[in-house]
């Protein structure tokens, strides 16, 4: 199936996708209204959400799609599925209203529990991170170049932790704590969406910890372009990594972290 994948065409989503959270980014009328989970949602969610939904089951309509936008697909339902998109069509949203250029689209392929293939576009940077498996991660820069990703190599002395921006927990401090326990020299690095997940890839961050509730559309895509970068996700307090299509699609608590 993977083979089968124009990662092209899923960049170019994620792009027009993007084009049109942009669209609505350049003026105020947000139009936000509160989810049931009281998480803003805005009109460019949606746009998105239509665009790449649009795309992808015109392309890939044998290949089932779950996104933060689209009604829950039941268990009962999807529980035997081995392969399906997952789609965040903003992560960020509290970023994007905030106007700081922080937020996501993200497109991930799984197969097996697993992301074997992650979009993530930051439309106000005009960037985007890719990732294949067996491939390696990517980035892709305003001016059009193309980098390799490689997590940072390790050091005895001192620690780049990345946290959220908009979601802080005494979990996290508690962390902190520990590292600045164990470490030197601790630097936090501030950051929104799953803009967090790149920047280790990238190798400006060593270490996110993530001690607060997320979904799995918010992390697949970004979990694809560590893994290729050399980096794990490993469920907090335990030895086994974060896996997708579970019965509740909420993740527990993760640490991002060099493989």
């Amino acid at each position: 199936m993977l083979d089968k994948i124009q990662l092209q065409e899923i960049i170019d989503i994620a792009e027009e996708a993007g084009k049109a959270i942009m669209e609505i980014y350049s003026t105020d009328d947000f139009a936000v209204v509160d989810k049931s989970d009281n998480s803003p949602l805005t009109k460019a969610d949606k746009a998105s959400n239509e665009v790449i939904i649009r795309r992808l089951q015109s392309s890939y309509p044998e290949i089932p799609i779950i996104s933060e936008e689209n009604k829950e697909v039941p268990y009962a339902d999807r529980k035997d599925w081995t392969w399906f998109w997952l789609v965040d069509p903003l992560d960020g949203t509290k970023e994007f209203i905030k106007k700081n250029g922080e937020f996501t689209v993200n497109i991930a392929l799984v197969h097996d529990g697993r992301p074997v293939l992650g979009v993530v576009g930051i439309p106000a940077r005009n960037e985007m991170y890719y990732a294949v498996q067996g491939q390696g991660a990517w980035k892709i820069d305003e001016e059009g170049n193309k980098h390799r990703l490689q997590v940072n190599e390790p050091s005895a002395e001192r620690i780049a932790l990345i946290g959220s921006r908009s979601h802080p927990s005494p979990e996290f401090d508690a962390y902190l704590k520990d590292m600045e326990s164990k470490y030197a020299q601790v630097d936090f690095v501030p950051a929104g969406s799953s803009l967090k997940f790149c920047l280790v890839a990238e190798g400006k961050a060593d270490v996110y910890p993530r001690l607060g509730p997320t979904m799995e559309w918010d992390t697949g895509a970004g979990h694809a372009v560590v893994l290729e970068a050399g980096a794990r996700v490993r469920i907090h307090g335990a030895s086994e990594d974060l896996s997708y299509n579970k019965e509740n699609l909420l993740n527990p608590f993760f640490i991002v972290e060099r493989a």
